[in-house]
């Protein structure tokens, strides 16, 4: 099996909480055991985070959002997991326990990681009966949104297990990497444990401030790191002559007394204190949960510009993200067997903050954006579909006239709904509707004209006898219907 069907989240912090939402925004659901007497209303933050940051990530068909259920125990958390995930505070001993409390109750060919950030796997399984199973899946915060796992097996765990968990990776958008030899730390950690290091020497000697050192990162290889990694950037620092230039130009200085990464620095009160108090300068006044946000909105915006580099293909993290979209288009909710004797129903979604204006409203193109998800569910329904795409024809959407009738606000659901007003071999014309999902009102309607095209030759074509067959019923039915208020309006005319 290479999904997952249901998940066990044992931890709802910061790491817990993450995987929850990326989980659930899987379509995935989720049991969740954490026995802290706010781990409800923590995982609840999170994930609307995470909503709002999916919303501005992608517009690919998103699966319906997994359920999500709190539980009592441990044992009924795990209970008929396909993965389980362990994210308990950092000590052995706890991890120890609760892995083998998860291990005892989990069924046989579920997977159990752990989210530990530097604790061996081999020291982990150490009191498991089916310690073939365990492994490390080390994410990055916030897991909802960047990809990478470190996957880390034990002495005891088996092939199949690294190669099961890498699997199930890539269908919730997340890559994983498999680290061939166990060591504390893993690899991620062990970059950070120098660079944080060396950090806390500069501040402590009062080199710079902490704004200061976040800004020498994030201006200059932070933005290099983010696409390229270390070894790259460097191979290209090489110029002409690549990677074995820069060795030799560079390598002399690794033997200067730069560094003091073999020096620990004493963390002593007063440094902890001057760190806080620089942070607290830092932050002006901004709350974990608004930082949280920003940083997410800078990492979108970081994953959207490479998905399209390289010409388009995409380019590290971003293509990832592409090629996860188009996964999500391919096998996007498709209505199998709508009612045609009605506007067929296509979208059901919700109004997230990351559609919201300085009104408190939906803001405009987030309306065009539900109109065109409505389009795109119609063409699957009709087989128009990625593969159908790429090969080389699609229909264009030539004219829309949007009406705005109601409001939509913040965490309303909302539908939509398309009725046919008349098709041929090359025209679809088109009627949505936007409705409030609790009342049926109408909110917005657009009327729109798709021509159905040759891509390569950009000319209108007209399509082939198995998409107008698929048409036909649904325009059969449909020519009966009344024709929508506010069809063929011109802007501006009156009723």
């Amino acid at each position: 099996m290479t999904s997952i069907t249901k998940a066990a989240c044992i931890g709802g912090g910061v790491i817990g909480g993450g995987w929850i939402a990326r989980f659930l925004l899987a379509g995935i659901d989720v049991a969740v055991f954490d026995p802290h007497p706010e781990a409800k209303r923590i995982v609840a933050e999170v994930l609307a985070n995470a909503e709002r940051a999916y919303a501005m990530l992608t517009g690919s068909p998103l699966p319906t959002p997994g359920k999500l259920t709190f539980c009592e125990t441990l044992e009924e958390a795990v209970s008929g997991a396909d993965w389980i995930q362990e994210s308990v505070p950092e000590r052995l001993d706890l991890k120890r326990g609760v892995l083998t409390k998860i291990d005892a109750a989990a069924k046989p060919d579920a997977l159990i990681g752990s989210s530990t950030s530097g604790l061996l796997p081999t020291d982990l399984q150490r009191d498991m009966k089916h310690p073939e199973r365990l492994f490390v899946a080390h994410p990055y915060n916030p897991v909802y949104l960047l990809p990478l796992v470190e996957i880390v097996g034990g002495e005891k765990t088996a092939p199949e297990t690294i190669k099961a968990a890498m699997d199930r990776l890539g269908p919730i958008g997340m890559k994983g990497v498999h680290i061939a030899r166990e060591i504390e730390a893993f690899v991620g950690d062990r970059l950070l444990e120098a660079l944080w290091r060396e950090a806390l020497w500069l501040i402590k000697d009062d080199i710079c401030t902490v704004e200061t050192l976040d800004d020498v990162i994030r201006y200059s290889f932070g933005l290099r790191w983010a696409q390229m990694g270390l070894f790259q950037t460097y191979r290209i620092a090489g110029g002409e002559a690549g990677m074995r230039h820069f060795l030799a130009q560079f390598g002399p200085c690794l033997q200067w007394p730069w560094t003091k990464l073999t020096d620990v620095v004493d963390l002593d009160d007063a440094l902890v204190e001057k760190i806080g108090q620089q942070s607290d300068e830092q932050a002006n006044g901004l709350s974990i949960r608004e930082l949280e946000r920003i940083r997410d909105e800078n990492l979108v915006g970081i994953l959207q510009s490479l998905k399209g580099g390289n010409g388009g293909d995409g380019w590290g993290a971003g293509k990832l993200l592409k090629d996860f979209e188009q996964s999500l288009w391919a096998k996007g909710s498709i209505k199998t067997d709508p009612d045609i004797s009605q506007p067929l129903r296509l979208v059901d979604t919700k109004v997230s903050p990351a559609w919201v204006d300085y009104n408190g409203h939906m803001t405009e193109h987030r309306y065009l954006q539900v109109f065109g998800d409505t389009t795109d569910a119609l063409l699957r329904l009709i087989g128009v579909d990625l593969a159908y795409v790429e090969a080389g024809h699609s229909y264009y959407t030539v004219e829309t006239h949007i009406r705005h009738i109601g409001e939509a606000k913040l965490g309303q659901a909302i539908h939509s709904t398309c009725q046919l007003l008349s098709t041929d071999d090359k025209r679809l014309h088109v009627f949505h509707t936007i409705h409030d999902s609790a009342s049926d009102d109408t909110i917005a309607t657009a009327e729109q004209m798709l021509l159905h095209v040759n891509s390569a030759a950009g000319k209108t074509v007209s399509a082939p006898a198995d998409i107008l067959a698929r048409l036909r019923p649904i325009a059969d039915a449909h020519a009966g219907l009344a024709a929508p208020d506010g069809t063929g309006r011109q802007v501006g005319q009156k009723k």
